[in-house]
Formats: C-alpha cells, structure tokens, sequence
C-alpha cells in the first residue's frame, strides 16, 4: 500500500511529468487484429486534449509500453509525444533511462498503469495513479484511483485533477468572451 497523500495539492506539487502505459490505460485494454494482421487500438479523444493541455502548461508527457505498434507510433506523433519507449517488459529500468533523457527525478513523475508490469514503476515515483478498471494489485499500489477506466478518458481525469491542484486548469477556460 503506498503512503497516502494528503492532499491533491501536496500530490500534485512536485509532478512536472507523466508517464503513461498504453494497452488499459490509454486504451480500454482490448487487442484487436484486422483479418490481414494489423493491430487495431482505439484512443479517446479527450485523453489527447487532456495530454496536448498538460504539455502546452510546460509538462513533459510520456509514454512507456511493454508492447511495440505503429498505433503508439501515430498517436504519439499526432499529439507531439516525443519521449515514447516500446517493448520493455520491464519498465522500471525504461522508465530510469527516460527520466534521464528528461531531466526529472522519480519523485516528478505521476505514472499512470493497470496491471502487473507497472507496479514497479508506480512503487519508485511521486504520484501512482491507476483507471477504475486496472488489475487490483495495481489499483492497491495507487495512490489516485480514477473513475474513468482505461481508454476512457482516464487520462484525461488524472491530468484535470493535477492541473486543478496546480491552480493551472483555469489556463485552459475560455470564457463567453474568449478569453
């Protein structure tokens, strides 16, 4: 069980950067193959708002997968990602080479995950978060469960909550006279 924060401020402080597992996070989880072989996976469009909104605040946002597809590849590249690693199983040591890449500390980084694989990772950093619908030993290692499942807009809801507690969503508000 991870220490408990106090406070989404107190959480929030420190993170500077969000690491994300793609398949049950950024997606629902299911893998799908057309009939010719070619992985299929479907992102929420308000999870890419959401991660266009933290790095236009100055964030770094990344993604790490156990997995390797030309879909990461594209979505990656469709919302200006350009810390992505692919197939490493073991994502604690990927996620070290590409906190050195960045320049942040494990204590900067909010991960977001929802199975096995991920639990190391969720243990080293400052804010571990999991979607409703992640495996439960993940969902035990977090210190933010979400409402929103995995390629549902979870994203989307960790990244809200964090810029809320940064007093930075307002940045993002547009008024009825466009400001």
């Amino acid at each position: 069980m991870p220490e408990r924060l106090t406070s989404d401020a107190e959480a929030a402080a420190p993170i500077t950067c969000i690491l994300s597992d793609v398949d049950g996070v950024l997606t629902d989880g299911r893998i799908i193959y057309s009939d010719t072989g070619m992985e299929i996976k479907q992102f929420h469009a308000r999870d890419g708002l959401g991660i266009k909104l933290w790095m236009t605040s100055g964030f770094t946002f990344g993604i790490l997968t156990a997995r390797t597809g030309n879909a990461v590849v594209q979505r990656a590249a469709d919302l200006g990602i350009t810390h992505v690693m692919q197939g490493f199983e073991d994502k604690w040591p990927a996620a070290q080479e590409m906190l050195g890449a960045i320049g942040c500390s494990a204590d900067q980084v909010c991960y977001v995950g929802d199975d096995l694989p991920d639990i190391p990772v969720m243990r080293q950093v400052g804010l571990a978060v999991a979607p409703a619908d992640a495996a439960s030993d993940a969902r035990d290692a977090a210190h933010w469960v979400l409402r929103s499942g995995g390629g549902r807009g979870a994203v989307r809801e960790a990244i809200e909550r964090l810029l809320r507690a940064k007093n930075r969503w307002h940045e993002h508000l547009k008024t009825e006279h466009g400001s």
